[in-house]
């Protein structure tokens, strides 16, 4: 496999910063029917990085490029890259011989980069610099004989990545309720790590009860969770409070879709998550509404979807709402 740092350098060019926008104004209009957006929305940097490495790899070897996993998990970038040339694999063993494979933002495990070179794959690292920065963290932490309590969900590609940094130095904490049943060999030596893209409020309650448990718990050397998903969740915090129907816009196994889903219940409202636009209410989650009525509502993107896909929601929302005006 052509090493990370022997590869042939393909300039990604600066990722495409979202437009500044303004604060979300209360038009009247005619029924008092309002769809209110949240603000920041759509593509983080680190997601946009990983888009535009597909892209590029494509146009630079041609097609067709392989891909582990979903680059990001959005069923509409995948088919989109689909088109231009991407397969999707689950595991390198699906890639042929010498073949070019990009690796997820989600990161990979140290097991997945020796299985790629074992074939001859030249191996493109789209990995979120986020979260290469807790692999590191895992990484030393593991060298000087911490036990590592990673807070995330089992079988997520970025939970799978860490732990396989330092499997043997790893327990992974699913939830608040799992802390009262882990066990530790040294009390003393023992730190938290987290998945980049869970929820804040429940993150801290689990680390919270964590430090019940073990006071002398040390914290990473800074947040773990991406700034784009916390910024993200006290947007949509923001947005429920005036809106009866909370509409995100993503996929079902993205987590920071269901997180933002999840969010939502602590301020009241009704939420629901469409899997596409065709099929909205499949993957709906925790709905409540306020005194049954639906005269407003909010439209949230998680920092993966296209912004093309929002503006289509919007308007399917729109004819929705003119029909039912008669």
């Amino acid at each position: 496999m052509t090493s990370l740092t022997d590869a042939p350098r393909i300039g990604l060019g600066m990722p495409r910063v979202p437009g500044v926008r303004g604060r979300l104004k209360d038009i009247p209009v005619p029924g008092h029917k309002r769809v209110l957006l949240a603000a920041p929305r759509g593509y983080c940097a680190g997601v946009d990085r990983a888009v535009i490495a597909v892209e590029k790899a494509i146009e630079h070897y041609g097609a067709p490029v392989y891909v582990r996993k979903q680059i990001v998990h959005n069923i509409h970038v995948v088919t989109e890259l689909e088109a231009q040339g991407a397969i999707f694999v689950d595991e390198v063993d699906e890639v042929p011989e010498g073949a070019h494979i990009v690796f997820s933002a989600h990161g990979v495990s140290p097991a997945v980069v020796n299985a790629a070179a074992d074939r001859g794959l030249h191996a493109i690292d789209a990995t979120c610099p986020l979260v290469t920065k807790v692999h590191r963290e895992a990484v030393r932490f593991a060298r000087d004989d911490f036990e590592i309590l990673l807070i995330g969900h089992e079988g997520h590609e970025e939970v799978e990545g860490t732990a396989g940094e330092a499997p043997d130095h790893v327990t992974l904490v699913g939830s608040p309720d799992e802390v009262a049943n882990i066990e530790v060999r040294d009390p003393d030596k023992v730190v938290w790590l987290s998945q980049t893209t869970l929820s804040v409020d429940e993150t801290m309650e689990t680390v919270r009860r964590l430090r019940e448990r073990f006071p002398n718990l040390q914290d990473p050397p800074s947040d773990d969770i991406c700034y784009a998903t916390q910024n993200r969740q006290v947007a949509i915090k923001k947005v429920a409070q005036d809106a009866d129907l909370v509409i995100v816009v993503g996929s079902a196994n993205s987590s920071n879709s269901v997180r933002l889903v999840e969010v939502r219940p602590r301020v009241r409202r009704e939420g629901r998550l469409p899997r596409r636009l065709r099929e909205r209410g499949q993957a709906g989650v925790a709905r409540r509404g306020r005194d049954g009525r639906r005269d407003e509502r909010g439209i949230r993107a998680r920092r993966a979807r296209p912004r093309a896909a929002r503006r289509a929601r919007r308007r399917r929302l729109w004819r929705r709402r003119r029909g039912e005006d008669g």
